[in-house]
């Protein structure tokens, strides 16, 4: 036993230590680039390395755990980030519009996705991936789906790049509609931009109340996670069916084993800790820190994983779907904002 956990570590460890070097070399460059962020320079630098100098079948085995597990960690890790309070925060007029924005971008990108010819799956993540909160999102509802490893990398990367475009173009948006309002201008960014990062980045742009203001906005969406996840067990995958008829005898048997991923579950257990127990500010700080952590070395591991000849074959269709539905979301948000608020 003990001589297979060995040999199983060894064939990880080198993807695994590459994931992570990867990881540290983005966050050090996101100093010098803070537009991009250490999310979006890892994605393309583990692409770009994946695809020439580390295109290796020894890293395989490395990169798949560490695309997986660190993911799943890191989502687990968010639980203790988010809280009750949230709701609060931004009220019910708040909660209102988020859900509203995310259900509105997820039907867009859907439909969207299918008009391009795209699968039922991949169009299903790239909803989650603008709707909640990027790579995360997409990681979650991926076992879920039983979505493939090409639509998985691709995916994340497409939402990477369209949150990097929003992150820049937003503040500049808002300061021509809102004239930099706090609420309008954090609901704007907080309720499109796609990851965590990307949106103190964006919001920090504007000043420090809109930036404090929009992470409340975009942790709601994180929150609601669990529900996307829950309302894409549900669905068919068929592509000759309806997503919400009846699924085969096959399907449902597929699903009924699968179940719900234990991270979900983890995501849960900590995030009712956090709403109900007084938990030390260091604990909460360490969480925030080492899931950021988990998820940049995921994020370069699905680089790694992410073939030039996927993209170059889906490149141009999948950047204008991207492009579409960011833009589909800022003009929901938009409309949401003049009618709420």
């Amino acid at each position: 036993m003990i001589q297979k956990g060995i040999e199983k570590t060894t064939i990880i460890l080198p993807g695994l230590v590459i994931s992570i070097v990867i990881s540290l070399i983005s966050q050090g460059l996101a100093f010098f680039f803070p537009t991009l962020g250490a999310a979006l320079i890892a994605i393309f630098l583990g692409i770009l390395l994946g695809n020439t100098f580390l295109n290796k079948p020894i890293l395989n085995t490395g990169t798949k755990f560490s695309e997986k597990s660190l993911l799943e960690l890191s989502i687990v890790l968010n639980g203790l980030i988010l809280d009750f309070q949230i709701i609060k925060q931004v009220g019910l007029t708040g909660f209102t519009f988020i859900l509203f924005q995310m259900v509105a971008t997820i039907v867009a990108a859907y439909w969207i996705g299918r008009y391009l010819k795209f699968g039922k799956k991949f169009s299903l993540l790239m909803g989650a991936g603008n709707a909640v909160c990027g790579s995360s999102a997409i990681g979650t509802v991926s076992p879920v789906i039983d979505a493939s490893e090409k639509d998985k990398g691709l995916s994340i990367t497409i939402v990477n790049v369209t949150g990097t475009l929003l992150m820049i173009t937003l503040p500049i948006l808002s300061a021509i509609i809102y004239k930099n309002e706090t609420v309008q201008t954090s609901a704007l960014i907080g309720g499109t931009v796609q990851s965590i990062g990307q949106v103190i980045a964006s919001a920090k742009l504007v000043n420090d109340d809109v930036a404090n203001l929009s992470i409340v906005f975009k942790l709601m969406r994180v929150l609601l996670i669990i529900g996307v996840a829950l309302l894409f067990g549900k669905m068919n995958f068929e592509e000759n069916k309806s997503l919400f008829s009846k699924s085969g005898s096959k399907q449902e048997n597929k699903k009924s084993t699968a179940g719900i991923p234990w991270f979900i579950y983890g995501f849960f257990l900590l995030f009712l800790l956090r709403s109900f127990v007084s938990l030390p500010d260091f604990l909460v700080s360490a969480s925030r820190n080492v899931s950021n952590q988990f998820e940049i070395a995921a994020l370069a591991a699905i680089g790694l994983r992410v073939k030039f000849s996927d993209i170059v074959k889906e490149g141009p269709k999948t950047l204008l779907y991207g492009l579409l539905v960011g833009s589909i979301q800022v003009l929901l948000a938009i409309g949401l904002i003049f009618w709420l608020f």
